[in-house]
């Protein structure tokens, strides 16, 4: 299973468009939509999407490779990141710099849209608990797969 660094890079950008006018969007619900896109294609197709590896922590999930891609993106001016009140917390808002190109095919997409059209209204404490119920992640140990 090769981590598929492309489709990583575009699942993220993809996710901040669709999701631009969400003020709930921080890192925490990022991280969730991206690991239930690629499980939700997995239960469909038997095959990840981004082979991304997703580690259990009392944080929720924690993408193995979310912040060196992010911060790649970030020094590359395709992503501006901003600390923003969120209620009584501190989110991590991700914006695109720029307008991105996609190279998703149409099976793709559908479980991409309709994974962000079920978990973008979430915010961080909800998305975490879901997916801590979630069974592969249920059964792990804290900083394990």
């Amino acid at each position: 299973m090769n981590f598929n660094r492309e489709k990583y890079i575009d699942l993220i950008m993809y996710i901040l468009l669709k999701c631009y006018s969400k003020p709930n969007l921080g890192k925490t619900v990022l991280c969730g939509i991206l690991y239930f896109i690629d499980l939700n294609y997995y239960e469909v197709y038997g095959k990840f999407l981004t082979c991304e590896t997703y580690i259990k922590s009392k944080k929720g999930i924690e993408p193995k490779h979310f912040k060196e891609v992010t911060e790649e993106l970030i020094a590359t001016d395709k992503l501006f990141l901003r600390r923003e009140a969120y209620y009584n917390r501190i989110i991590h808002r991700y914006y695109l710099t720029i307008i991105p190109q996609f190279k998703f095919s149409k099976k793709e997409l559908e479980i991409i849209d309709a994974s962000i059209k079920r978990l973008k209204d979430n915010n961080a404490s909800s998305i975490t608990r879901y997916a801590i119920k979630d069974p592969p992640l249920h059964i792990a140990n804290f900083g394990r797969i």
